[in-house]
């Protein structure tokens, strides 16, 4: 196996390093003035992206109660089932396997609706952070052209290699939206 084929990553990494180091040049040399943020960081310090996630996980476990709950139903009607097989005539062994049917049906459905690639988690988690997003994304844009600059990366994506921390919004950024949170301040 050639080394081409075996560590792809190095490729992508070797990749990545050419860009930044070009767009570095090139930012040196036209003076494009670049920045970065942390958003893990934000995410971490932001009281409004802490309460998110904090209603997501609420969410999150009633959802996990609820399954657990539609899976006892399903096991203790199972149980019967198997446990009562033998006294049981067909008829009514019929409409208990049945009913077991239904009920395994019923949670399989509430698994794929709450937690399926289009379920209720994806959703619900996606409208949480999107609102948080967009207010990090207002305030990142305010402090990049409040300091004058034309680009921001996001050094929680793993893109960047290496930056001065001269040009960490992080802070900033965490400053803002802070400020939009107490009352009288302008935003």
């Amino acid at each position: 196996m050639s080394t081409r084929t075996s560590r792809p990553w190095i490729l992508g990494f070797c990749a990545t390093l050419a860009a930044v180091a070009i767009a570095a040049s090139a930012a040196r040399a036209l003076d494009v003035r670049i920045g970065y943020v942390d958003s893990a960081r934000i995410f971490r310090e932001y009281p409004a992206a802490q309460e998110a996630q904090k209603r997501f996980d609420r969410q999150v476990q009633g959802w996990r109660d609820e399954a657990a709950d539609r899976e006892k139903t399903v096991k203790k009607v199972r149980d019967e089932v198997r446990d009562q097989a033998a006294i049981l005539s067909s008829l009514k062994r019929q409409e208990k396997e049945e009913d077991l049917q239904r009920k395994i049906n019923d949670y399989e459905q509430f698994i794929q609706e709450t937690w399926g690639p289009q379920g209720r988690a994806v959703r619900e988690n996606e409208q949480a952070t999107g609102e948080v997003v967009a207010q990090i994304r207002s305030a990142v844009e305010k402090v990049a052209a409040g300091k004058g600059l034309l680009l921001v990366f996001d050094s929680a994506s793993g893109a960047i290699v290496y930056a001065d921390h001269s040009l960490d919004l992080t802070r900033d950024v965490l400053d803002e939206l802070s400020s939009r949170l107490e009352p009288g301040k302008s935003h």
